[in-house]
């Protein structure tokens, strides 16, 4: 007997919805396997970068730092400025007298000495001016010799009662006049030689001649303001600098031992010496705009290597501080209690300790109070430090801080910023990445195990298929 069979669902039909469920659910294991490993790969390598390094498994290093010894040294105690070079003598050569330059004796930035000929003005008016003034002399006195004369002839007609005596007063009265004259005649002609000398333009000092300012051929006058060239006495030459009025006593308390006090003058740069010399003396009152009072130095320069109106830097040498505790500027730090400084201590640690700072070299500066010698400062790498941080020297092994940030999976269920104990967060994100590892594999494993037993399901139905085919043909 025939009968309608309906055949059960066949298993093959449903293998490949299982095989893709459990396909999807490894790969979401997997994914979220590596984000929990990225995660913690990421805190790790974020406590590295962060300020004072760090290390692997979320913890962090300790600050590398610099340090120096605070040492005895001889500072000394100084004024810094900025000076300008002074000669001690600037004189304009101008001409005595009006006429055309004949000739020019000297050529431009010639070192000149005192009373040497420089240009010669054209003396041929002055030649006749004296010539003019002699032949006068020479007439008025013949006048007087003659006046002379007569009033000895009258004085004798006098005595004989020969000749009214106003006669002989008023021959007199003309010796006189013509005596005058004569005198005047004198004074002309030192006065014509006087001139004819001034057609000679010599150098009132010694020192170096600038350019000129007047050619062969112009006409000089007295009242030219630029003259013919200006002379600077460059040997020896002054430097003239600013003090500030605090520094006032101090260099008077100095001075008044008998001392000479040194100053040293500087390229712009400060690094090469130009010049050694002594102070010389203030002005006799303060700027009351700047607070300071003029001084001036002066400086022996016989190669000429300070120049007039030059710019330099001054350094006045007042004190030395003898033995006096120095560290490098660079472990001098400033806060809002003063100046600081990080000393370390035995146990890697750092101590914040107030400071008084003295008189600097430009490398190390002296400490007047807050450290004794021996002790050890830092000069580098305190930017993030606090009192008591640790601090790694150089040449030693970074020591790393665990962090007490959780982990991703910490976060993820739930779990508290803090950690339970050193090393918490990083001992619960290495445990969360292993367990992440463990349930990817195990899903991975039930998944296979699935696709085996839908397998074996699909081929135990074709069986049965086959077998309730066969009995039904029988």
């Amino acid at each position: 007997m025939n009968e309608d069979y309906e055949m059960p669902a066949d298993p093959v039909e449903r293998s490949p919805n299982a095989r893709r469920n459990a396909l999807i659910v490894v790969i979401v294991l997997i994914v979220i396997a590596g984000l929990a490993w990225a995660m913690t790969r990421g805190g790790s390598g974020q406590g590295a970068g962060g300020p004072g390094g760090g290390g692997r498994g979320g913890r962090r290093a300790a600050a590398t730092v610099g340090i120096a010894k605070v040492t005895a040294m001889d500072v000394p105690q100084s004024i810094s400025q900025i000076g300008t070079v002074q000669p001690i003598v600037t004189a304009t050569v101008r001409p005595q007298l009006s006429g055309n330059i004949f000739t020019i004796n000297f050529k431009e930035g010639q070192v000149v000495a005192k009373g040497q000929l420089l240009a010669q003005i054209d003396p041929r008016p002055y030649r006749l001016a004296l010539a003019q003034a002699e032949a006068n002399l020479t007439r008025d006195e013949s006048q007087l010799n003659l006046a002379r004369v007569d009033l000895h002839r009258y004085q004798v007609l006098l005595s004989q009662d020969s000749i009214a005596r106003q006669q002989v007063d008023t021959q007199a009265a003309t010796v006189k006049q013509q005596e005058g004259i004569v005198a005047a005649d004198r004074a002309a002609i030192g006065t014509a030689r006087l001139n004819l000398r001034y057609t000679s333009i010599t150098a009132p000092v010694a020192g170096r001649i600038g350019l000129r300012q007047a050619d062969i051929g112009n006409y000089v006058t007295p009242g030219d303001a630029n003259g013919i060239a200006v002379i600077t006495q460059t040997d020896p030459i002054d430097i003239s600098f600013a003090v500030p009025q605090g520094n006032l006593p101090g260099i008077l308390a100095r001075r008044a031992t008998g001392v000479a006090l040194p100053v040293t003058a500087t390229d712009q740069t400060g690094q090469n010496v130009i010049a050694k010399g002594t102070f010389l003396t203030f002005d006799n009152q303060i700027d009351t705009t700047t607070g300071t009072v003029k001084a001036k130095a002066r400086f022996p320069n016989p190669g000429g290597t300070l120049f007039p109106n030059q710019f330099v830097n001054v350094s006045l040498l007042i004190d030395t501080l003898k033995n006096a505790p120095t560290v490098p500027v660079t472990a001098v730090r400033h806060g809002t209690q003063g100046d600081f400084v990080f000393v370390l201590q035995g146990d890697h640690s750092v101590k914040m300790q107030t400071v008084k700072q003295g008189p600097s070299t430009g490398t190390n500066v002296a400490i007047l109070s807050g450290l004794t010698l021996g002790q050890t400062v830092i000069t580098e790498g305190a930017d993030n430090l606090e009192d008591g941080s640790k601090v790694v020297l150089p040449g030693e092994k970074p020591q790393f801080q665990r962090q007490k940030k959780g982990g991703f999976f910490s976060w993820l269920f739930g779990g508290g910023s803090g950690g339970g104990g050193e090393g918490g967060a990083g001992h619960r994100r290495q445990g969360g990445g292993d367990n992440a590892t463990d349930n990817a594999a195990a899903a991975s494993d039930q998944g296979n195990g699935a696709n085996a037993n839908a397998t074996g399901e699909h081929k135990g139905g074709h069986r049965h298929h086959r077998q309730q085919g066969g009995d039904s043909g029988q």
